[in-house]
């Protein structure tokens, strides 16, 4: 057991790290309390899709409602008007194919212990992302597929002129079936509206949050190893190859691959999570450290050297950094293909 030694910059090293978990849970508390407190209102900001009679116009349903409130449709919708979300599960499946194919390559390489890395953290909640956006994607194909027959359907029912003008009687009894047809198919909508809701509440909630930490976790992760690493260490003692290359590279390529195309939004409060999840990683250093582990992955994080609160300070600061560039990316995106882009763009906000 390595003999555990307190000094006054370990102290606030360690109050630097609680102190940021503190301020990110209250921030998360006040943010979250007000998203679950206007999920009420979803249902109320639908508007009916019986009356919709495009496809494009199927997307625009989706995004109406409270900019605050991120809908369960944003989840598998294309900020491309027309764009079939199928388009979009088919990138989510072949990026997890091959994010999964390069951490079995380092596995099988290197064993269970490159996990004492952040960056194959980040890797695996990139790949976790992935995972969730294709299971919500393919269940999003089956309401889009639902939806068109159900619309193909009520077409074809509809009465020609020339019936009508045959026989008075049909009109009243075929625009009452369609009432009541209309009527059970609003409270069939209405019923499965609220079970998506329902599971978007979890499912919707982890792949949000599993994104925006993987974004800015990700832009952290390859300007450390790209500009700092790579530039000042020698190749002889980093072992730069191949795989090392592609697993500080394709996470960043495959996330803004996605952004270009899906319709998530990136709120700034959402940094809380990404803060608490390098919290809980420089936790486990602590913690495997204080159970005999002497190697440290990442020097800046030892907490016997005088300058570690220095260190810590521009972590958190790093953090914010990392994180705005991701939304700055995000902003950039929507105000620039809005304007260039305006009958097929579809804002995420």
């Amino acid at each position: 057991m390595e003999e555990i030694v307190l000094k006054w910059y370990s102290i606030v090293s360690v109050w630097i790290v609680f102190l940021s978990v503190v301020g990110s849970v209250y921030v998360l508390w006040k943010k979250e309390c007000n998203h679950v407190s206007s999920a009420a209102e979803l249902l109320g900001n639908q508007v009916p899709l019986l009356d919709q009679h495009q496809n494009d116009d199927f997307q625009e349903v989706y995004s109406c409602g409270s900019q605050s409130q991120s809908h369960s449709q944003q989840l598998w919708t294309s900020c491309w008007r027309g764009l079939h979300p199928g388009f979009l599960l088919l990138v989510r499946l072949l990026s997890l194919f091959v994010l999964t194919f390069f951490l079995s390559w380092d596995l099988h390489q290197w064993g269970a212990s490159i996990f004492i890395y952040y960056t194959e953290w980040t890797y695996a909640l990139v790949m976790v992302y992935f995972a969730i956006g294709s299971v919500v994607s393919a269940h999003g194909c089956w309401l889009y597929h639902t939806h068109i027959i159900t619309h193909s359907r009520n077409i074809d029912e509809s009465p020609g002129k020339g019936d009508l003008e045959d026989n008075s009687a049909n009109i009243t009894r075929l625009i009452t079936k369609k009432d009541s047809d209309r009527e059970s198919v609003k409270f069939q909508r209405q019923y499965y509206q609220e079970q998506d809701i329902q599971k978007a509440g979890f499912w919707g909630f982890l792949m949000q949050i599993s994104f925006q930490i993987s974004a800015g976790a990700a832009i952290l992760t390859d300007i450390i190893f790209w500009c700092i690493i790579v530039p000042f260490v020698s190749n002889a003692h980093l072992g730069l190859n191949l795989l090392m290359g592609c697993m500080h590279t394709v996470n960043i390529v495959f996330l803004l691959l996605d952004t270009s195309i899906n319709r998530l939004p990136f709120p700034w409060f959402r940094l809380a999570y990404f803060v608490l999840w390098s919290a809980l990683y420089v936790i486990f250093q602590w913690i495997i450290h204080l159970c005999g582990f002497t190697w440290w992955p990442y020097p800046f994080l030892e907490l016997s050297t005088p300058s570690a609160p220095l260190w810590y300070l521009v972590l958190a600061a790093f953090h914010i950094a990392c994180y705005g560039m991701y939304a700055l990316i995000v902003k950039v995106k929507d105000l620039l293909f809005s304007k260039l882009f305006t009958r097929s763009y579809v804002r995420s906000y």
